[in-house]
């Protein structure tokens, strides 16, 4: 009998293969970002169905193949189902999920940028930070995560937008979606960041297209 093996993480992608079968991206902590194929997953009565939509985190039953995982099963921790609910929270949820999938890799352990994307989710649905606040404090982090974020040197920029790019570096991840900022803060740092993120990845990311023609651009 084959052995199965456990992995910890959270659906990334998912989208239909053959006639009721599903191909997931699940960004794991022990193993990184993987493919897994959930046999079955689009028949209405699969346990594997709720198993494989996006934002799902779980701890993974898979059996191993030479290219890519069959999922078996997965004891779920979050859905964060009231998410597609949110609007435009899901938008900035998908992005989160879309930047994560374009840092990781296979093979690297991600569980730092799990536990980032829990946290991001979470703090989406209180709704007590802002999302476009939100959104650069996540960029912030997970460009920090991939060594391709610099602090400026002290004295060199207003001294709030210092602490701001400090605490969204190194704070613990558990803090990291606790604070607000005056305007004047605030687009200093929006600025700072998106000019980082534009030199480190050089692409335009689908979910954050989206989010530039909704109405509601303003919180973008």
């Amino acid at each position: 009998m084959r052995e199965t093996t456990e992995l910890t993480g959270v659906v990334l992608q998912s989208q239909p293969v053959g006639e009721f079968d599903r191909r997931c991206v699940i960004l794991t902590r022990e193993r990184g970002k993987i493919t897994a194929f959930a046999r079955g997953a689009r028949r209405t009565t699969s346990p594997l169905l709720a198993l494989t939509n996006p934002f799902v985190f779980a701890c993974f039953t898979m059996y191993e193949g030479k290219n890519a995982y069959t999922l078996v099963s997965a004891d779920v921790s979050e859905y964060f189902t009231d998410l597609p609910n949110s609007q435009p929270g899901v938008y900035y949820g998908f992005y989160f999920l879309e930047l994560a999938a374009w840092y990781t890799r296979e093979g690297i352990e991600a569980g730092d940028t799990v536990s980032l994307i829990y946290v991001a989710l979470k703090a989406l649905m209180k709704g007590k930070m802002p999302a476009r606040l939100i959104r650069r404090v996540f960029e912030c982090r997970i460009l920090t995560l991939n060594g391709e974020f610099a602090l400026p040197d002290e004295g060199t920029v207003d001294q709030y937008l210092y602490y701001t790019l400090k605490f969204s570096m190194y704070a613990p991840v558990t803090r990291l979606f606790s604070f607000t900022l005056n305007e004047n803060t605030e687009r200093q740092f929006f600025r700072y960041v998106d000019d980082f993120l534009k030199r480190m990845t050089g692409r335009k990311f689908k979910s954050l297209q989206i989010l530039k023609v909704m109405a509601d651009l303003p919180d973008a």
